[in-house]
């Protein structure tokens, strides 16, 4: 069996080398803490779209009751319109322009939801309808399960851009172009974190 010739055993060295640089200067957690990121955003995004599915049932059983604020339905109907025009692609998470975007539409819908049911209290066939009930408590699930998805997400950014900007891994990040990740702000998530509170089982 012929041994391996010098030049075979300098390139094997040479790619041992890269490795264990690679794996020391922290490329491998950047390659983990991505994917991580990527997958806590499919959750935001899965959500997001689950709450928007159920709109359309919520506005069709309100169209029912006579007399009904229209203005109301239409800012509902307007603010998912918008939310959904928006495409949530992965690049969205790198982009921090288009993700303020992304994350002011779905504010501006999670405050019209939230109007929209808390108009309701003032319809006793709505409050007795129990179609929209279940419609409501679906709402309400999802709203939660929005609020627990993005706060995942949240931490995986943090994470994330704690390694891109923690020495030595910054050097890491500028040699591989890997950017800050944008998240949700403080403002907006005191807006759309909270699920609309509305009790329709309280007596006047």
């Amino acid at each position: 069996m012929t041994a391996p010739s010098p030049r075979r055993w300098l390139s094997v060295l040479a790619t041992a080398t890269i490795v264990v640089s690679l794996s020391g200067c922290g490329y491998n957690e950047f390659q983990s803490l991505d994917e991580a990121n990527k997958s806590a955003w499919s959750e935001v995004l899965n959500q997001y779209q689950r709450r928007a599915d159920l709109i359309p049932n919520v506005v069709s059983t309100v169209k029912g009751e006579a007399n009904f604020e229209q203005e109301t339905l239409t800012k509902v109907v307007e603010a998912r319109s918008k939310a959904t025009s928006i495409q949530a692609t992965p690049e969205l998470i790198n982009d921090p322009a288009a993700f303020q975007k992304f994350q002011a539409a779905q504010g501006e819908l999670s405050s019209a939801l939230s109007r929209l049911l808390v108009v309701t209290e003032n319809y006793p066939n709505l409050k007795a309808n129990q179609g929209f009930q279940d419609l409501r408590v679906q709402l309400e699930g999802t709203e939660n399960r929005i609020t627990v998805a993005r706060n995942r997400y949240i931490k995986t950014v943090q994470d994330y851009n704690v390694k891109v900007r923690s020495f030595p891994t910054n050097l890491t990040a500028k040699v591989f172009n890997y950017e800050p990740k944008p998240s949700f702000t403080v403002q907006n998530e005191a807006q759309i974190s909270s699920p609309p509170v509305v009790d329709f089982n309280t007596k006047k």
